[in-house]
């Protein structure tokens, strides 16, 4: 992890304190940026998600699905937290926070829009972090690749039906039209783009494919940042109003990340998986693919929606409370490897 990406929280705070104040003195500018959309999909932060996924989805290797067969119990354990799990958890989670815990101090007519960011959050398995994860753990690169590019391909069948699902049973309206446009935009079309970029830079020789990769890396972050302070430019005033929402909204995000990853660490363990598979898998099940939950927020409940503001809210509490998964599955390998088979 470099230096960037282990301080990412940092730059996540600062770019919320520079949004709120831009949205604060230039707000015509920000409404007009807003207003760019069709379908309800914001172009401007259509092109920035592209710019943010597309260098992540590069690295995916949909070819590694054949190894899913040697590491069976792993990837069937992250696939029962990610799809299984995970959305149902947070579902419940927020339907508890918002509708009860903090039911009095969150504005009552966000209190769908909150749940419904935090679904999105969970129902989005996450991609190119995971290999940072992996790596910080000692984790079996391939069962990591495998498991992504797995996750990769169910999320663009799976991922707007079980949002769909999950809106319904906390009856929250569908827009299924912008739904499914955002799938195509946010995940089919880029997925498909990046590995027809992927297959001509590896053509040339995984030396260039190298190079392209660490020119564009940067971009990545750069345009998640450039997403959020428009967000924030625009989530300024109930923010200023309520600063305690943040808080609010990161507790079932914090207790949906520690629940799963312990969950799916001790079933790993409990079928005798390696912990260099465990620990991946562990983390992998936990953490989420939050550049798409933003931008489906943004396209289905608007930029300045309680939707939009509970994604960018695991943005800002991803990294440090993946950096403690990690430090807790590294502690705790001698005492996984007591009655996991190795």
């Amino acid at each position: 992890m470099n230096l960037f990406e282990r301080y990412l929280t940092v730059w996540v705070g600062l770019c919320i304190i520079a949004g709120v104040v831009l949205g604060q003195f230039l707000p015509g500018l920000f409404q007009a940026i807003a207003s760019l959309e069709i379908a309800r999909v914001n172009i401007p932060v259509g092109v920035l998600v592209w710019v943010m996924i597309i260098p992540m989805l590069l690295r995916i290797n949909f070819g590694a699905l054949h190894q899913v067969k040697k590491h069976w119990r792993g990837i069937g354990v992250t696939l029962f937290i990610n799809w299984g799990v995970k959305p149902f958890s947070m579902a419940f989670l927020g339907w508890l926070f918002i509708r009860q815990v903090f039911a009095d101090y969150l504005p009552p007519e966000q209190h769908d829009s909150y749940i419904a960011g935090l679904i999105l959050l969970a129902a989005a398995p996450c991609t190119a972090m995971v290999f940072v994860w992996s790596n910080l753990v000692k984790g079996d690169p391939y069962f990591t690749l495998s498991q992504v590019a797995l996750n990769d391909a169910i999320m663009i069948f799976a991922f707007a039906p079980l949002v769909a699902l999950l809106l319904g049973i906390a009856s929250i309206a569908v827009p299924w039209n912008t739904l499914f446009v955002s799938v195509i935009f946010y995940i089919v079309i880029p997925v498909t783009l990046s590995q027809l970029l992927r297959r001509q830079l590896l053509a040339k020789g995984d030396g260039v494919f190298k190079q392209v990769m660490e020119h564009i890396a940067p971009y990545s972050m750069g345009a998640l940042l450039v997403t959020l302070v428009l967000l924030f430019a625009l989530q300024g005033n109930a923010i200023v109003a309520q600063p305690l929402v943040i808080v609010m909204l990161a507790v079932p995000i914090l207790i949906q990340v520690l629940f799963n990853s312990g969950l799916a660490y001790w079933l790993n363990r409990r079928l005798g998986v390696a912990h260099c598979v465990a620990a991946p898998s562990a983390l992998i099940g936990a953490s989420n693919f939050f550049e798409l939950a933003v931008a489906t927020a943004i396209s289905l409940f608007g930029f300045q929606s309680g939707a939009a503001l509970a994604t960018v809210v695991g943005v800002l509490i991803e990294v440090p409370v993946m950096l403690l998964v990690v430090k807790i599955a590294n502690a705790t390998q001698g005492w996984y490897g007591q009655t996991a088979s190795k």
